[in-house]
């Protein structure tokens, strides 16, 4: 996997109403179904836009530190965070507390993505 996918999968999920309410719904479902979308035409990235059980646990379960240390891009990271967590699960202020625990032990990031 690429930090591309990544970053492409929340780049879609922030960006799409429709895609957004599907992940909130049901992400397991969501990721099955986003990267069968991601085959077809054939990707030119490695691994034909499949998840590694990793990453996959990290978006599922929005382990923003896992996802940050995986070297996202840490601004489509807090709008992902953002989207998919406010106002359904959390206020913003506890959002930004949680995401700021959650990377902050990862130092600073890396820019050259």
């Amino acid at each position: 996997m690429s930090r591309y996918m990544l970053n492409k999968l929340m780049w879609d999920v922030d960006r799409s109403d429709e895609d957004l309410e599907a992940f909130k719904s049901d992400a397991s479902a969501f990721l099955d179904a986003w990267e069968q979308r991601s085959q077809d035409p054939l990707p030119p990235y490695p691994d034909g836009g499949k998840l590694t059980a990793a990453e996959r646990q990290a978006i599922e379960s929005r382990d923003y530190g896992s996802l940050y240390a995986l070297g996202v891009n840490p601004y489509l990271l807090w709008q992902f965070a953002r989207s998919v967590s406010v106002p359904d699960e959390m206020g913003i202020e506890q959002l930004v507390t949680s995401f700021r625990e959650a990377v902050e032990p990862y130092g600073v990031p890396d820019f050259f993505t």
